[in-house]
This record gives structure tokens, sequence and C-alpha cells, in this order.
């Protein structure tokens, strides 16, 4: 099966050109019979009604012809690419319409920890990396206004004062200058109607100017309303990144409470085995002053007590290791949650089964897939920034003022001066600047076409992983609960036969350490079928919908 293309090929709006062109023809041939009309009238004496209509049609085809013009934009336009994701369940075949459900947002409720609930809830507003993501939205916004913003005219103020003087051997005054014959010319004007001549000695003077200019650049080709598109996207992606911290920081959150768990389990477990071998010591001493028992037995399980004793210290340290991790992902300083999470308490369990959805649901709820596609978004409007810098650029100027050499005078109606028109830029040579910066653009939406695949793939294989995780622990965990049960019944049989004399005291300590590392692997598989649902969850792309939902009245990305 063939894939479909990911982007369109360019495609430039010709019509809109070509309708462009035959205003401008109608619009020149309508004026210039309107001027043919004007000569006839005095020749032939026509109404004047004609001339005037005629003017008006050829004014409203030139505003069309710039209405058209106005309408182009060049480059592709951007189509959504196809996550090529399957319609069917990620377990084949589908045998529970229940699994394809789309899963809850709040997922962290599954685990049903009040405390583990009510740290979740807090991410979004403490932690850092979500209000770093925030302010690059808000920043990702304010760069589309600057974008937006040269669609519209720029005005200028400016006022100025100089006074001035000129030199004699500069080009007014001296004879050998280019203005120098004129000057000659004039002086023998006047002295020849017995005027007194042009004073040789320079005089200075001042001069005042106030007014303002004004500029504006017609977007005729759609650069500028490509620049807009692309920025739309850029500020679409940021959404989408700070939707991923969110969702990232809930899973990281989530992540270090339950192996927070899991550590005051297995410290639970050494402490409960230190007793057990603390009282296996008690009996090998009391055997060994009965004669019955050796000193040998003494040292080995007084050698299994210190054992289980230095496992502790280490579960300690990891035990403040995550508390702190809590507290940095809520943006709280060292030792700040020690009270709320110091307390031991059992591993959130996970529930055996949980709706996944459907693998095609996928591109709409991952943030990082979405920002893939914003990325591609931006990347094709690029494209049509580089097509519209080949053509020329029009440009309205404008510029009007008062200026006077006295100031008295400055805001009379004679000191005014202004200058108004248009100004076209063709571009004829950059050294190949353009055509590389397009195929740049080209390079660089096909890099992002490949990036949003390779994203879209990389989910689809994370949450499959994270399913057969999470199913495939449940079922060790379970073979290790029955093999916890197992050596704690050699345990109880070894220690009695010791007891009874009929059995060595290596049995028992093998017993020990057995029913010891059983039950460590046990809360290890329990803590890790809890990590991979949490992993699954993650993957699934879930949790940031409460936060930061689609608002169908503005801008995706935005906060209740």
């Amino acid at each position: 099966m063939a894939k479909k293309p990911i982007v369109n090929l360019i495609v430039f709006k010709e019509w809109s050109f070509f309708a462009g062109c035959l205003l401008i023809t109608g619009a020149s041939a309508i004026h210039d019979s309107s001027q043919f009309l004007g000569v006839g009238q005095k020749r032939q004496r026509r109404s004047q009604r004609s001339v005037l209509m005629a003017s008006r049609i050829a004014r409203f085809a030139y505003a069309a012809l710039a209405v058209a013009l106005a309408g182009c934009a060049f480059g592709p336009d951007f189509v959504p690419p196809a996550p090529q994701l399957p319609e069917g369940s990620y377990a084949e075949p589908a045998t529970d319409p229940w699994l394809q459900q789309a899963p809850d947002p709040s997922w962290w409720a599954v685990f049903r920890d009040p405390i583990l609930t009510d740290l979740e809830r807090r991410v979004a507003a403490e932690n850092l990396d979500v209000q770093t993501a925030t302010i690059r939205l808000a920043e990702s916004r304010f760069q589309r206004g600057v974008a937006a913003a040269a669609a519209f005219p720029s005005v200028n103020g400016d006022a100025q004062y100089q006074r001035e003087l000129y030199s004699i051997n500069g080009p007014f005054l001296s004879p050998n200058g280019p203005f120098g014959p004129l000057g000659s010319a004039v002086n023998r004007l006047l002295q020849s109607s017995g005027s007194p001549p042009l004073p040789r000695v320079p005089i200075p003077f001042n001069e005042y100017y106030i007014g303002f200019d004004a500029s504006w650049e017609l977007d005729l080709w759609g650069r500028v309303r490509r620049q807009v598109e692309s920025a739309d996207a850029q500020v679409d992606q940021a959404a989408e990144q700070r939707r991923g911290a969110l969702v990232s920081s809930l899973a990281e959150l989530a992540r270090d409470y339950i192996q927070l768990r899991g550590v005051q389990m297995q410290i639970r477990i050494a402490i409960d085995n230190l007793k057990v071998a603390q009282d296996v010591l008690a009996r090998a001493k009391e055997r060994a002053i009965k004669g019955v028992g050796t000193g040998v037995d003494v040292e080995n399980a007084a050698a299994q007590v210190e054992n289980i004793r230095a496992q502790v210290p280490a579960l300690e340290q990891q035990e403040t290791q995550y508390i702190n991790a809590v507290s940095l992902l809520l943006n709280q300083p060292p030792g700040a949650l020690r009270a709320e999470l110091g307390r031991p308490r059992l591993v959130p369990l996970a529930p055996p089964r949980v709706p996944v959805g459907i693998p095609s649901e996928l591109a709409r709820r991952r943030p990082d897939i979405r920002a893939a596609e914003a990325q591609l978004h931006a990347a094709t409007a690029d494209i049509g920034v580089a097509v519209a810098s080949f053509y020329p650029t029009v440009q309205l100027n404008g510029t009007v003022g008062f200026d006077s050499v006295d100031i008295r005078q400055l805001w009379q109606l004679n000191s005014l001066q202004y200058m108004a028109g248009p100004s076209v830029k063709v571009p004829i040579f950059a050294g190949g600047r353009l055509r590389n910066t397009l195929e740049l653009r080209k390079a660089q939406q096909q890099e992002a076409a490949i990036q949003y695949q390779k994203t879209v793939m990389q989910a689809w294989h994370e949450v499959v992983n994270a399913l057969v995780a999470y199913q495939l622990e449940q079922q060790r965990r379970t073979r290790l609960k029955l093999q916890i049960e197992h050596s704690r019944g050699a345990l109880t049989l070894a220690r009695e036969r010791y007891s009874d004399g009929v059995g060595d005291f290596l049995t028992v300590l093998d017993a020990e350490r057995t029913l010891l590392l059983a039950e460590q692997q046990y809360a290890t598989s329990t803590t890790g079928v809890s990590l991979n649902l949490v992993q699954l969850f993650k993957a699934l792309g879930g949790g940031w919908e409460p936060v930061f939902p689609n608002s169908p009245d503005a801008k995706s990305g935005d906060a209740p």
C-alpha cells in the first residue's frame, strides 16, 4: 500500500496573477478611451457624462487589480499529514471493546492514592519546566505579533534643528565650484541693474524641521502572510511543547513517588528479615552454649545479621533522593516534603487492565506528534516566504512636514513640504542567495516531514513496548509471590530441623537468604508494574487535557 504524500508540491496561484493582468489591460484600455473621448469632446462635442463614467471604471479596475494581487500567496499550502496509524487495537486481535476506550486524562487516579493525586494536581502550577514552557509560548506569541506587524504601515515622527554655515571654498560659493559660473552670472545681472552683488562672506543660518514619514510594503505575493502563517504554526508548536512538558513532569513525579514507596517497602522487608536473622542468631548462640552447636554457626548467623543491616542505609539514602526529586518537581527546597512523604506507605497498586484507546487517536493525543506537525506546517510556510522573495517589492512611501529657517514661520502654510509615491525593488542579482534560500527551506520541510514520521513511529513503539512490559511484569509478580510462599515454608522447615538437631545451619542460612531475595524481588516487581503503567500512560500522551485543553475560541495552547 503506497503511502500518502506528506505535503503537496509547490503550487503557485497563476489564476490570481492572470486575473490581475486582465484587469490592468482593461483598465488601460478604458483609461485610454477616456482620454480619447476627452479630446473628441472638444472636436465632436461628446457628452461629458461618458468621460466621467469611463474614468470611474478605470479607477475601479485599478482597485480590483490591487485586490486580486493582494490575494496571491506563493508557495505550497499546508495539508496535515496522515499519521499512518492503524484503526484497530494495539494488540491484535481485539477481544474487549472496553480496552479501546480513550484513556482517562487524570490517569493517576487509577492508583487510588490520595497523596499522589494531590501532588499531581500541583505540577501544572509549580513545576519549573512547565513554567519555562509557558514563557516560551508567550515568547512565540510575541514573535507572531512582530511578524504580523509587517502587514501594516509604518509611521515615524521626525523633528530636527541644525545651524548651517556654507564653506567659501565649497561647491556653492567657490568660483571654481560647479555653481561658481552661476553665481558670477547672477552678480553681473545685479550690477547691471544697479543692485549690490551677492556677499562673498557666508552667513550662518538656522533650519527647523518637524514632520513625519510613512511607508507601507504591499504584500502582493503573500510573503508577509506566509510569515504570519509560519509564526502561527510556531505558536502551536510552543503550545504543544508546553503540553509535552506537563505530560513528562506528571509522569516523572508519579515515577519518583512510586519508587519512593518501593524503597520504603524494601526498607520494611529488610527490617522484618533483620528480626528473623536476629532470632536465628539467638538460637545459634543458645545451641553453642549448650554444646550442641558450633561457633561457626554463630559467626555465620552474625554475618547474615550485619549483611541485612548494611542494606538499610543504602535504602534510606534512596528514600531521601526520591523525596528530594519530588520536591524539585514541585519547586520545593530539599527535605520540604519529608513530613508529607517520610511516613511509609504501600506502593500504589496498578489495576490489571486499563483502557488504552486505538492507535489512530494517538496522533491527536500525544503533544510531541502535534508539535512535529506544527513544525512541518511552519517549514511549509517558510517555503512561501522564500518563493515570494523572487518577486518585486512594492512599497508606498510618503513624507510630510514643515521646514523653515525662521522658527516663527515654521507653522505657516508656505513652510509645508511633502513627498509621496511608490517604490519598486526588483531582485536582479544576489549571488545565488535567493535560490539557495529556497532550496534550504525545501530541505528543511523534508527534514520536518521525516521527523514527523519518526515521531509517530516512535510513539507507536513506545505504547506497544509499555503495554507488553506492563502485562508481562504482572505475570512475573504473580510467580514471585508464589516463590515467597514456598521460601517462607522452606525457612520454617529448616529452622525446625535445625532446632531438632537433624538439620545443619547452612540450610537455615540459605533458606533465609532465599526468602529475603524473593521478597526484595517481589517489592521490585510490584514497583515495576506501577512504573510500567505510568510509562504506558505517558506513551499514550494523556494528562494535559484538564489543564491545557484545546479551546475552540482561541489559538491552540491557551490556558483556561
